[in-house]
């Protein structure tokens, strides 16, 4: 099958070497011409045979919009365009409807696999109707890891992209829980080998997976993380995650808890536990660290 695709960063580059080892043809554009297939979108365009399938691996946001509005230009009735960039899923039926008077065609996709995609496969959340996703299936089963799990037609526009925030959203919550793990085996006087406890839990655990596996590996490259910042950003996700958990009154402790201790990483003193110093200090003479 042949595909278009737009964006060849870390992701979108993988995902092509990886489309083109299963046997399609692919023609990738990128600002960085020279990693280019083509030279403008237009160009991009006239290289694909209709109906043509795009599909964009840019970041969320004006970035994405701007580039599906400028390719909605440059293609043709019947044809598709794929966001696979962490897109809010809101973004995903108003897009869709903008495409369909132009009768272009839309799927939003979630993808997750990170570096390790092109050679492990990508997990794929896919939205949009039933008639489009099985016309891209090829593309589907070259992306995805070999077996039966790795695919999941969600449902309708914004789908895709709302169960990748999800998924997001409880990745924040493990990672942190390892996280804490870590911290309390460091700081304790029974334990003498960090990494050996880690790496002994990779096989036989109950919470054995990938994320400890890759705990585990940093821990061999740095045993203490002595050369990390404690600091970690948020790309949206987790956020977008909390908020749909309020909209609809379900309890997200773990994933709220996990989103705030990263806004807490970024803060070398914090204004809030100033305040709670000062007020222990006031109402029971507490020390205070001046």
């Amino acid at each position: 099958m042949q595909l278009g695709l737009i964006g060849l960063g870390r992701m979108g580059g993988n995902m092509r070497e990886r489309l083109r080892a299963a046997g399609h043809e692919v023609v990738g554009f990128d600002q960085n011409l020279d990693v280019s297939d083509a030279t403008s979108l237009a160009d991009l365009a006239e290289k694909l045979a209709a109906p043509r399938v795009v599909w964009t691996m840019v970041p969320s946001g004006k970035i994405t919009e701007d580039t599906i509005d400028a390719l909605a230009e440059v293609l043709s009735p019947g044809d598709i365009i794929i966001d696979g960039g962490n897109s809010k899923f809101t973004d995903d039926a108003p897009r869709a409807a903008r495409l369909a008077e132009k009768g272009i065609k839309y799927m939003d996709v979630g993808v997750s696999g990170g570096v390790w995609g092109k050679t492990n496969g990508y997990a794929l959340m896919v939205g949009g109707d039933k008639e489009t996703v099985a016309h891209c299936m090829p593309i589907f089963e070259a992306l995805k890891p070999a077996g039966e799990f790795g695919f999941a037609h969600a449902g309708g526009p914004g789908a895709g992209h709302y169960a990748k925030m999800v998924h997001n959203g409880i990745e924040y919550g493990l990672m942190h829980a390892y996280a804490e793990g870590f911290e309390i085996l460091e700081a304790s006087e029974h334990v003498d080998n960090v990494p050996a406890i880690i790496k002994s839990w990779r096989e036989g655990s109950v919470v054995k997976s990938w994320l400890l596996d890759l705990l585990d590996r940093a821990l061999d490259e740095d045993p203490k993380l002595a050369g990390i910042k404690g600091y970690a950003d948020d790309t949206g996700e987790g956020r977008w995650t909390v908020d749909e958990a309020v909209r609809l009154a379900v309890p997200a402790h773990v994933i709220s808890a996990s989103l705030f201790a990263r806004f807490a990483s970024r803060q070398d003193d914090s204004p809030a536990m100033k305040a709670v110093a000062a007020l222990r200090n006031q109402f029971g003479g507490h020390a205070v660290k001046r």
